[in-house]
């Protein structure tokens, strides 16, 4: 079984246990000899799915309890599994949920770190600089390259903990395992989504 994760930037399989990535477009060649079965954000790309029969699209089969107006599949399929608390899916763009009881109560949505640190080079050149992925957070930083990455960081890490509480904090997405670090009750797992998709096939008996 093939299991598709579609982006904006990236599609990331499962097969035989193992992740695999490519991007978008490498994906608009990509046409399997057997079943894909996908979810997929990416608007562009279903006039190239829906051509394909081997692709089969799970979004309709998802459904969670919520009273969200236009909650993505990414974020439906990251909150599938959980019962209580925080999902964050880091990858072009952080979105971050609350799971209570397996109820979702709503999220919000930010600029992923990358397009944050696009956003510091499109206001000045000095700003162009590499992020720091050891910057301690808790102290004001002395030096720009390290304020630029204080101010990616920060925020995202303020937001997310208003929200966790004593909670469990399960962490997704490119950016995930690197945004974990910075809480105790985290819980990295690069196959959340990928786990959602397999329990709801199974569930389901979606062939």
């Amino acid at each position: 079984m093939i299991l598709c994760d579609i982006g904006n930037t990236n599609a990331a399989f499962l097969q035989d246990g193992k992740i695999s990535r490519m991007s978008v477009r490498e994906f608009r060649g990509y046409e399997p000899k057997e079943k894909v079965y996908f979810i997929c954000v990416n608007d562009g790309l279903f006039g190239k799915l829906n051509a394909n029969e081997n692709f089969v699209n799970l979004e309709k089969y998802f459904d969670i309890d919520t009273i969200y107006q236009g909650l993505g599949i990414d974020r439906i399929a990251a909150c599938y599994g959980i019962k209580d608390g925080v999902v964050v899916d880091a990858g072009s763009a952080i979105t971050v949920d609350i799971m209570a009881n397996s109820i979702h109560l709503g999220g919000y949505i930010m600029p992923g770190i990358s397009a944050m640190l696009a956003a510091y080079e499109s206001i000045s050149p000095r700003l162009k600089v590499p992020i720091n992925s050891q910057i301690d957070i808790d102290a004001l930083p002395q030096k720009t390259a390290d304020a630029v990455s204080y101010g990616i960081f920060k925020p995202i890490v303020t937001l997310i903990e208003k929200l966790v509480g004593n909670k469990n904090v399960y962490f997704t997405g490119g950016d995930g395992e690197f945004l974990s670090k910075f809480f105790k009750n985290a819980v990295c797992d690069k196959m959340l989504v990928f786990r959602a998709m397999q329990k709801l096939i199974r569930e389901k008996g979606i062939k």
